[in-house]
């Protein structure tokens, strides 16, 4: 354990927190590898080897990619974008988007039908497919519909409806977008983050990523494993410290960390790391409480084939240097 300030706090660290740090570079070192080719075993951490971990970089996951993608290639109308993270990201399932892109074609506000949509969803659960990822967990919309996805059908009409894309273009900030989001049903503080987060990749809204950050459970159990005693310091403002401090916590422990293409963690990045430190201690770490009762990582890691080339949004002005990178990877069409 370690004293340190923040602020006017001082805090006690645990060990964990260098793991923290060890596992983001090493996770990032695998990305890297996985997407220049180079063949398995990617990294000796007998956990990342073992379990599934998101990325370090929350743009960088293949179902944000898939979002992010999604968003760029049709139109750049405000509705039309807005309707396509909405009904991406509640579903959260690329096999869902493609399933409805294959029967509509290009997906835009105007062609939106919610009974038509709804019955490809019918059909696709009667085969006993899955069109939720089990990522987030979505408590059903108040809307009165006996099936799950009908409701949130209705919810993205009633948002659309109600002006939200005006309002969102209109918002001053980031929180100002977030506040905007968790006030319609059935979307919690956490879930509303998440959107924020995907309408920011966007052309819709442009805002610094670490203007606000609304820490997920997960991040939270993650903080409580690595810090002993916060002295009162809010786990925003942990996760702020993160950021601020990456690279003179990564030099102090002498790793080597290969960023995101030029582009350094912002606050969902650290956040979600939080997340990730949480799991991975759970078998690093197991006598290490956080909050909760979980001591298992559920998902195995099992890589297939090589990750697709990314993209990011063309505002961060990095997709030049992944097109510089050694490699020529087609991004997966739907």
């Amino acid at each position: 354990m370690r004293q340190i300030k923040i602020g006017s706090r001082r805090v006690t660290t645990s060990n964990v927190i260098r793991s923290y740090w060890t596992f983001a570079a090493e996770r990032q070192h695998v990305y890297h590898a996985r997407l220049a080719g180079e063949p398995g075993p990617w990294t000796v951490d007998p956990v990342i080897s073992k379990f599934r971990f998101t990325n370090a970089y929350r743009a960088a996951d293949r179902v944000s990619q898939d979002l992010i993608r999604i968003a760029y290639a049709g139109s750049q109308d405000s509705c039309d974008v807005l309707l396509r993270v909405l009904l991406f990201r509640f579903f959260n399932k690329p096999s869902t988007w493609g399933m409805l892109e294959k029967t509509f074609g290009d997906i835009n506000y105007e062609s939106y039908d919610i009974n038509g949509f709804a019955d490809v969803l019918d059909r696709m659960l009667s085969r006993g497919e899955r069109v939720y990822s089990a990522a987030y967990i979505l408590p059903p919309p108040p809307f009165g519909a006996v099936r799950k996805h009908r409701n949130h059908l209705l919810l993205i009409d009633h948002m659309m409806k109600s002006g939200l894309s005006e309002k969102i273009r209109d918002a001053q900030s980031l929180k100002g977008v977030f506040d905007l989001l968790v006030s319609y049903p059935s979307l919690g503080p956490f879930l509303a983050y998440q959107l924020t987060v995907d309408l920011n990749y966007t052309s819709l809204i442009d805002f610094d990523e670490n203007d606000f950050v609304v820490p997920g459970p997960g991040a939270r159990s993650g903080i409580a494993k690595c810090f002993v005693d916060l002295d009162g310091l809010a786990p925003e403002d942990v996760i702020r410290w993160m950021v601020d401090t990456q690279v003179e916590q990564i030099e102090e422990i002498g790793l080597s960390f290969e960023d995101l293409f030029g582009r350094s963690l912002t606050l969902i990045d650290c956040q979600n790391l939080f997340c990730e430190t949480d799991k991975y201690a759970r078998v690093m770490h197991p006598e290490t409480q956080g909050v909760g009762s979980r001591t298992r990582i559920k998902q195995q890691f099992s890589p297939v084939g090589i990750p697709d080339r990314p993209f990011f949004p063309p505002k961060w002005g990095i997709n030049r240097n992944v097109d510089a990178s050694p490699w020529a990877i087609e991004p997966r069409l739907f």
